[in-house]
């Protein structure tokens, strides 16, 4: 299948999710491939989600609003293993469904610190993905957005097709108009975008890739050819990324994407961070909710995850208690009674009959409507290898669904792909070593061989 024709499947699934026999080949394989290799799929996920239809309404709920030029903001909590980067990427592909670009962002000490927003929106730019663009999206968008006013204009018999220059100018005119709000705060945005457009059109390829990658947020590029065609100096710094955030929110919701949908994963590393910083970052996170109470940002969508103690603890949000109202939600109850519109949500992770159901997805994912495959890996067989591998991580079912997903697809349902004589019972003998396993899953489980029942 040729790139275009791959890029079409992805948008398809994205746009429609149906049953397992629905989904493209493409969608099938990307995901197949990515629980053999133990790690979470980038998209397909509705297709094996297991207890996220309670909070699908809820969401959609914000993402519909966020649509209409509203803007949201939630935060996801759960113990490792719970599903939190599963969860936000389900959520991501729900968003994408509807239009939204999607951002997904680990927070890191080294690599994106929280308090250097410029670094956050880099990071921003490059993890750009929309439902016909699953990677590197910010150039497509920002062409698209350059057409469709050019379409706008024609449309409105402002200038004639044949006519450059006078197209040139009304192109301009509207653009102005378009990010007039923007250009007041963060005039070198808009700056930057006419200097793209004029070095497109003249044939000028690199002076275009250094504007779209300073309009990335990218340090040091060509510096000299960026102040000589767009009159803008200097890198982006902590200021002009809300700026840019904002700018980039109207170039996409001018080309058909409603709205962004942006993720901070693994917010809680800030608690590992020295104490100034942690503040900083801190203060980084109040200060972007408080710009969307305040309607900065239209069509922003954020999402947070992190583990309880740093919602709960002395080194997280309790440490700026601004912050900690904000975020204030009540776990006194029973989980079966948390509300899906609450600002925090809890994931309780999995257990078994979770886990067994989980495992039931994935092989008739794989099988396809082979009901050979589904036949010799049938569900008790699922049931026996997910409690073999439970059992074997020290009984935390919270630590288990890579190792059970990756040891299903690629020791059990691969083989009994691959060899008609295969028989999971008879031939395959489950083992776990500390080589292939997280550091959490090594403390859970040590370096025990298991025996599947």
């Amino acid at each position: 299948m040729t790139d275009a024709r791959a890029t079409d499947a992805r948008a398809e699934d994205a746009r429609a999710p149906g049953t397992r026999a629905q989904v493209s080949a493409v969608r099938r394989r990307e995901v197949i491939d990515a629980l053999r290799r133990g790690t979470v799929p980038r998209a397909g996920l509705d297709l094996f989600a297991v207890g996220l239809d309670r909070f699908a309404g809820a969401l959609d709920e914000d993402i519909a609003a966020v649509g209409k030029g509203g803007s949201a903001f939630r935060a996801i909590r759960g113990e490792y293993g719970s599903g939190k980067t599963f969860f936000a990427r389900w959520l991501g592909e729900r968003a994408k469904r509807a239009g939204l670009a999607v951002a997904e962002i680990q927070i890191s000490e080294t690599e994106t610190p929280l308090h250097r927003l410029e670094t956050v929106y880099r990071r921003l730019t490059e993890r750009l993905t929309t439902a016909s663009h699953p990677a590197g999206a910010l150039r497509p968008v920002i062409d698209l957005w350059f057409y469709t006013l050019e379409e706008e204009v024609l449309d409105a018999g402002q200038a004639a097709e044949d006519d450059a220059e006078g197209l040139a100018r009304a192109v301009d005119a509207l653009m102005e108009q378009r990010l007039a709000a923007v250009a007041r705060t963060t005039p070198a945005f808009a700056a930057a975008l006419r200097g793209y457009r004029k070095a497109s059109e003249s044939g000028d390829t690199a002076t275009a890739e250094a504007l779209i990658a300073w309009l990335g947020g990218q340090k040091s590029v060509a510096a000299a050819a960026v102040r000589h065609v767009a009159g803008v100096r200097g890198d982006l710094d902590h200021y002009g990324a809300l700026g840019f955030l904002q700018g980039l929110l109207t170039v996409l919701r001018d080309c058909g994407h409603p709205g962004l949908l942006v993720v901070l994963d693994e917010i809680e590393t800030l608690q590992r961070v020295r104490s100034d910083v942690r503040e900083k970052g801190l203060n980084a996170l109040r200060q972007l909710l408080d710009e969307i109470d305040g309607g900065r940002f239209p069509g922003l969508f954020l999402v947070i995850t992190g583990t309880p103690a740093f919602f709960d603890g002395r080194q997280g949000v309790q440490r700026l208690a601004p912050l900690a109202q904000r975020l204030a939600t009540d776990f006194t109850t029973d989980a079966r009674f948390d509300s899906p519109r609450a600002v925090q949500l809890r994931l309780t992770g999995f257990d078994l009959p979770k886990l067994e159901e989980l495992g039931r997805g994935v092989r008739d994912l794989y099988a396809a409507g082979s009901t050979e495959i589904t036949a010799r890996v049938d569900d008790a067989y699922i049931a026996d290898l997910a409690a073999a591998v439970t059992g074997g991580l020290g009984g935390k079912v919270g630590v288990a669904p890579r190792v059970f997903l990756r040891k299903l697809v690629a020791d059990v349902l691969d083989r009994v792909a691959e060899f008609p004589d295969f028989e999971p019972r008879r031939d395959y003998a489950l083992t776990v070593s500390a080589t292939e396993l997280t550091e959490t899953e090594r403390n859970a489980a040590g370096d025990v061989p298991l025996d599947l029942p």
